[in-house]
């Protein structure tokens, strides 16, 4: 169980589905949060499953300086003292042996567009269900995450949770410390060990069940109202009602 601050000192974030709306175009109201916080001297990191230069140009439009998670925790980024660091935590190698056993099984499988700039895992169209692909891939040391926009396959080890830890530690903060919106079932590690845990009615079953607080409105108004209840922002004091305070 995570250790919860009485107040979180950060934010936590997923994009796609998260900052955006149904269609991933980024939401209005949600940049708007994200600077209030930035006003507040709030560290905001980005946990996603997009490759790192998609993350990145997000980060410097919004004047971010968290750490990133990218690559659905295949990646770190940060930038300290003037100097930028990417360290890259998975072996892709593992990943694409695994992509290529699916492909002389006859799979259906195809890499994203964005695969060609992905250095830790392999993410693919979700064509096929994460479970028969798991199962396809038994006794491959790999991990098959689906985060409803493609189904990742990386090394053992990873995913965002460890990623995030890691990320997290030069800051001082744990897991614990943050609050953390997400709407996958890549999210819940993340959502299970926040300090407050945001997810929405357009978040996966998993993602909802794991969340302290589940938003009336759906993708990113649902993040601006989650934070807005989290305290974060001390528009409201925490909610400490339970899971699934929203419902």
């Amino acid at each position: 169980m995570a250790t919860r601050s009485p107040r979180p000192s950060a934010v936590v974030t997923d994009i796609d589905g998260t900052l955006t709306d149904r269609e991933r175009r980024l939401d209005l109201g949600a940049i708007r949060t994200i600077r209030a916080l930035i006003d507040r001297k709030v560290p905001v990191v980005l946990a996603t499953g997009n490759v790192l230069p998609i993350a990145l140009a997000l980060y410097r439009s919004l004047g971010l300086s968290g750490p990133i998670v990218a690559e659905n925790g295949g990646v770190i980024y940060r930038k300290a003292g003037g100097k930028e660091t990417v360290k890259i935590l998975t072996d892709r190698s593992v990943a694409l042996a695994a992509y290529r056993h699916l492909e002389r099984e006859g799979f259906d499988v195809e890499p994203l567009f964005t695969d060609r700039w992905r250095e830790s895992e392999v993410a693919l169209r979700p064509t096929v269900r994460a479970s028969e692909l798991e199962k396809a891939l038994t006794g491959f040391p790999v991990v098959v995450e689906d985060t409803g926009y493609a189904v990742h396959l990386m090394s053992r080890g990873g995913g965002k949770l460890p990623a995030l830890r890691r990320a997290l530690r030069p800051l001082g903060l744990t897991p614990g410390d943050c609050v953390v919106a997400g709407d996958g079932d890549n999210d819940v590690p993340m959502l299970s060990a926040a300090g407050f845990a945001i997810s929405f009615p357009s978040g996966s079953e998993r993602a909802r069940a794991a969340a302290d607080y589940v938003a009336k409105a759906r993708y990113a108004r649902g993040f601006v109202e989650g934070i807005m209840v989290s305290g974060v922002l001390h528009a409201s004091k925490p909610v400490r009602k339970g899971r699934n305070a929203g419902r």
